[in-house]
C-alpha cells in the first residue's frame, strides 16, 4: 500500500522513524500512551512499491521504518524521539546489532518544519550530554513516499512473541521501554 505523505486525521499527527528492524519500533510504540496506530513500512528509497525481499537486498535505498499516528495533546513529538533514541544505537551507520545494511539506518523522516526543528534540537541535546560514546549518525530527512510493509509484518511481535528474533531482539527492547518509561505506558 502506497501513501505519499498522507495527512494525519484531524487532531492527530504523524511521525516516521527508522531505527533498525521495524518490528522493534512497532512493538514499543504500540504500547505508548497517545499513540493511536503504528504501521511498519518502507521509506527513503528509489524503487516504486518495494517488497520486503527487495528492501532486504539493500539495493532499493529504502529504510525499514514505522509510521506513528499520535495524539499530540497526550504525547509530544519530542517524547516520541526521546524514546526512539533509547531504543536503538544512533551511532552505528547502517547497522543495528546483527542487522546490517542501509535498510537498518537511523533516520527521522520529518513531516513539518517544526518536526525537523525538534529532531535537530533532540540530536544536539543528546550530543551535548555525551550520552553515547560516538557521534550520532541519525539522518534527518523530509518524509517521502511511504510504502506499507506486507500484512505479515504488521503487529509482528504481538502475533509472534516466541519467534526467535522476537525473543532475542524485540522482547528486550520492549522490556527496556517498559522499565524506563513506565509513565508512558498505555493502561
Amino acid at each position: 500500500m502506497e501513501s505519499i505523505a498522507s495527512p494525519a486525521p484531524t487532531g492527530f499527527s504523524i511521525a516516521t522513524l527508522a531505527g533498525g528492524c521495524f518490528w522493534c519500533l512497532e512493538a514499543v510504540y504500540d504500547q505508548m500512551k497517545g499513540v493511536v496506530s503504528v504501521e511498519s513500512g518502507y521509506i527513503g528509497g528509489q524503487m516504486d512499491r518495494p517488497t520486503y525481499e527487495a528492501v532486504c537486498s539493500g539495493r532499493t535505498g529504502h529504510a525499514e521504518a514505522v509510521r506513528i499516528t499520535f495524539e499530540p495533546t497526550v504525547v509530544s513529538y519530542r517524547e516520541l524521539l526521546e524514546v526512539f533514541f533509547v531504543l536503538h544505537d544512533p551511532t552505528t551507520l547502517n547497522r543495528q546489532g546483527h542487522d546490517v545494511g542501509t535498510q537498518y539506518r537511523s533516520v527521522i523522516f520529518y513531516h513539518t518544519p517544526e518536526q525537523k526543528h525538534v529532531a535537530d534540537e533532540v540530536i544536539a541535546s543528546i550530543t551535548k550530554e555525551g550520552i553515547y560514546p560516538g557521534p550520532i549518525v541519525t539522518q534527518v530527512e523530509p518524509a517521502a513516499t511511504w510504502y506499507e510493509a506486507e500484512p505479515y509484518h504488521q503487529e509482528y511481535f504481538a502475533r509472534n512473541p516466541f519467534q526467535g528474533y522476537c525473543t532475542a531482539v524485540v522482547s528486550p527492547k520492549v522490556a527496556k521501554f517498559r522499565k524506563r518509561f513506565t509513565e508512558k505506558l498505555k493502561t
